[in-house]
């Protein structure tokens, strides 16, 4: 596995240099050398078979676990890194690979009949209101609030991103109409048309 990976890296790495110290003790540098530059240590094997396989998933996984531990340098330094050579022609196979299999399987990946549909729907949406009184405001809004204090309650600073929303769109406009989309139970939609009565 060692091998493999230390095989990609030599061809991924093309600027600057990348220091890693392998589960085994070893120790290898990748890169002509110069910035930017970063060094790191990989735990365990495991660690070192998901970056060959699954790099994008595996490698934040394993910084948060701990399983890659930086040396003398930043986590920017290892990513200014990383997107740098990517950009300048680095290819990993694993991630090549990874995105021919997806492209080739996008169509059955997407494929949505409608008794599979209500399934999804009814996962994500049948379910208990109570659920949702444990982490939304009391208006069920489910995109991000605005807290322009840093000190509100849920409630105000989702009632001030509503008021900052109207703000924007300019709403006394004469034949204007309002569609709320994947914001919660329609509390924006009530804010910006609230309902009229008719006589």
């Amino acid at each position: 596995m060692r091998l493999l990976l230390d095989a990609i890296l030599k061809r991924f790495v093309r600027t600057g240099s990348l220091t890693l110290h392998f589960p085994d003790g070893r120790t290898t540098t990748y890169g002509p050398g110069g910035q930017p530059t970063a060094s790191a240590v990989i735990a365990n094997w495991r660690t070192v078979r998901g970056l060959l396989t699954n790099p994008a998933l595996i490698f934040g996984e394993a910084f948060v676990s701990g399983d890659i531990q930086l040396l003398d340098c930043r986590l920017e330094d290892l990513l200014n890194l990383l997107f740098g050579n990517s950009h300048e022609g680095g290819r990993h196979p694993g991630l090549s690979l990874r995105r021919a299999i997806a492209r080739a399987l996008r169509k059955a990946a997407q494929y949505n009949p409608i008794p599979r549909a209500r399934k999804n729907v009814a996962r994500h949406y049948d379910l208990n209101g109570r659920l949702y009184s444990l982490f939304l405001d009391r208006d069920r809004q489910y995109s991000c609030a605005y807290f322009a204090r840093g000190d509100e309650t849920l409630e105000e600073a989702q009632a001030e991103k509503k008021r900052h929303i109207a703000q924007k769109l300019v709403l006394d406009r004469p034949d204007l109409h309002i569609l709320d989309i994947g914001c919660g139970w329609g509390g924006l939609a009530i804010t910006l048309a609230p309902p009229r009565v008719r006589p």
